[in-house]
C-alpha cells in the first residue's frame, strides 16, 4: 500500500500560519510563534518566507484564487435558493480566511499589496452581486429598476465584507471561535439576502423566510 506523500514545508507553514492568524489575529502572531508551532527553526521559516508580509500575501493569494473560482458561479443564480447557497459558500470562504476580515483595516494600512488587491476583490464582488440580482430577475424571483441595482449590489458587498466584524462586536469572546461559524454564516447569508426583501416577488419572499426557518435563522 502506497504511503501518503508528506506535505512540503512551505505548505505546512501556510496551513499553520492561517490557523494562528485566524485564532489570535495577525497582529498578535509573530514569526517566532509560527516557527515554534511548526517545530522548525526560524531560519527554516525565513528560507521559505523571508518576511511576515510574504506569509500574508501568500495566504491572500490563496484566498483570491478561491474567491475567483467561486464568484464565477454568480451567473448561475436564478432563484432564492440559488442565491442562498451562493452567499453561504462566500461566507464559508470568508470564514476560512477570517483573519483578513478581522484585521482588514490594519492589514491594508501596512501592506501595499493587500491595499491594491483588495480594491480589485471589492470590484469583483460587486460585479458578482450585480450578476446575482440580474439572474434573480431573469428567474422571476425579483423586480428591480435598473437604477436600484448598483446601490443594492454595493450594500450586499459591504454587508458581506463586514459581517464578521459585526458578529465580533456582538460577542467578542465567542464570535470567531470555530463553534460559532455555522450560525454566523447563516445569519450573514440571510441578512445579505434580506436587503432584497423590498424587491422580491411574494413567493420568493416567502421562500426566503422558509429557508431561514429551516436553518434556524435568529
Amino acid at each position: 500500500m502506497a504511503t501518503k506523500k508528506p506535505r512540503r514545508t512551505a505548505e505546512r507553514i501556510l496551513e499553520v500560519t492561517l490557523d494562528l492568524f485566524n485564532r489570535f489575529g495577525e497582529p498578535n502572531v509573530s514569526t517566532t510563534l509560527i516557527s515554534a508551532e511548526l517545530g522548525i527553526s526560524p531560519g527554516n521559516l525565513y528560507y521559505h518566507y523571508p518576511a511576515k508580509d510574504e506569509l500574508i500575501n501568500a495566504l491572500f493569494g490563496q484566498y483570491e484564487r478561491q474567491l475567483g473560482e467561486l464568484l464565477g458561479a454568480a451567473d448561475n443564480v436564478r432563484h432564492v435558493e440559488d442565491a442562498w447557497l451562493f452567499l453561504h459558500m462566500l461566507f464559508e470562504l470568508v470564514w476560512q480566511y477570517r483573519f483578513l476580515y478581522r484585521d482588514l483595516n490594519d492589514l491594508l494600512s501596512k501592506n501595499r499589496t493587500l491595499e491594491t488587491h483588495f480594491q480589485t476583490v471589492l470590484e469583483r464582488k460587486n460585479l458578482a452581486m450585480t450578476q446575482v440580482l440580474a439572474g434573480l430577475q431573469i428567474g422571476g424571483a425579483l423586480r428591480m429598476q435598473p437604477r436600484e441595482a448598483p446601490p443594492t449590489a454595493n450594500a450586499m458587498v459591504v454587508l458581506l465584507s463586514y459581517w464578521l466584524s459585526y458578529e465580533y462586536v456582538r460577542d467578542p469572546r465567542h464570535a470567531l471561535e470555530p463553534g460559532a461559524a455555522g450560525s454566523a454564516m447563516m445569519r450573514g447569508a440571510f441578512h445579505v439576502l434580506g436587503l432584497l426583501l423590498p424587491y422580491l416577488e411574494p413567493g420568493s419572499r416567502d421562500h426566503l423566510f422558509a429557508i431561514a426557518d429551516r436553518y434556524q435563522n435568529p
